[in-house]
């Protein structure tokens, strides 16, 4: 296979990683000299045309947003034969950082700073009519200074939409997701529960989709409410997790989005006040390990 050294006018600098039917890459602009990652999807066959929809929709959503949580989506490229696409490139920020996951602070005062950026994140994005809908470690960045980059905008939509297939990862993933229901804000308001549910306990929880399930998910394999325990809150399994983070853990991963906190700016309010909480000196905690 030929190795790509440019793609429309950006240079190949680097290739940084695959997805699903795609590469990504650090590039840079000939004509600018900026330095930007390029997410590059080839069409091969009809059954890439769906991979291609969701790029055009990642560029679609992200070109609409404007937050420092969040990276910043620049252009689309489109490579057209016969009036047919055959590929299409992603420009976006290039962020050098590592995934939540790879880097979580020893204290739980910058934990906690560094679920109220997410919170921040997603506020923007509902504010903007729009819902991420794939929250979970892997796609949040943390860079040297401890601040964020939400990513992949693969699974985002308008607020309200319904899809017609499951989308999400198990573990992470809201019952109204695995359901095919209505995606609203009280989903990202549930996938960050379960994110920091897994940050503090470092478990998977338990979702409407099993783990083994993956990429595999169909109705069949859905479980029902009556069939899914919701865990022991974070602080009953480690007492160094105060009891108020805790509890909005457990606010943000109920069964019900009714259940769930009103909105994304209640969640972020409360963490915020959590924050101070965890900075006053009377109210200090060991740090993690």
């Amino acid at each position: 296979m030929t190795k790509l050294k440019s793609i429309s006018r950006y240079n190949i600098l680097a290739h940084l990683g695959d997805g699903a039917r795609s590469s990504i890459y650090a590039v840079q602009d000939s004509k600018t000299k900026q330095v930007w990652a390029l997410k590059h999807v080839l069409r091969i066959t009809e059954k890439d045309d769906r991979f291609i929809e969701q790029t055009e929709s990642e560029y679609a959503i992200g070109s609409k947003l404007d937050h420092p949580a969040l990276r910043r989506t620049e252009r689309l490229i489109r490579s057209r034969k016969l009036l047919k696409t055959t590929s299409v490139s992603l420009i976006m920020e290039l962020v050098d950082a590592a995934t939540f996951d790879q880097r979580i602070p020893k204290n739980y005062s910058d934990i906690v700073d560094i679920f109220h950026q997410i919170a921040q994140g997603l506020m923007h994005m509902h504010g903007r009519g729009f819902v991420h809908a794939d929250i979970k470690p892997t796609n949040v960045l943390i860079l040297d200074d401890l601040s964020i980059k939400i990513i992949d905008l693969g699974q985002a939509c308008a607020i309200g939409t319904v899809k017609p297939r499951i989308q999400g990862t198990p573990g992470y993933i809201a019952p109204e997701q695995a359901r095919r229901g209505e995606i609203t804000p009280k989903t990202d308001i549930y996938n960050l529960g379960a994110l920091m549910y897994w940050v503090l306990v470092r478990e998977v929880m338990p979702t409407a989709l099993p783990p083994s399930t993956g990429d595999a998910a169909d109705a069949a394999s859905v479980r029902q409410d009556h069939e899914i325990s919701l865990p022991q809150p974070p602080h009953e399994q480690n007492p160094r997790i105060h009891p108020l983070l805790s509890q909005q853990i457990m606010d943000c991963i109920q069964l019900n989005p009714a259940d769930r906190p009103e909105s994304m700016d209640i969640v972020a309010n409360r963490l915020e006040m959590i924050k101070q909480v965890l900075n006053d000196p009377a109210a200090s905690r060991p740090a993690v390990h």
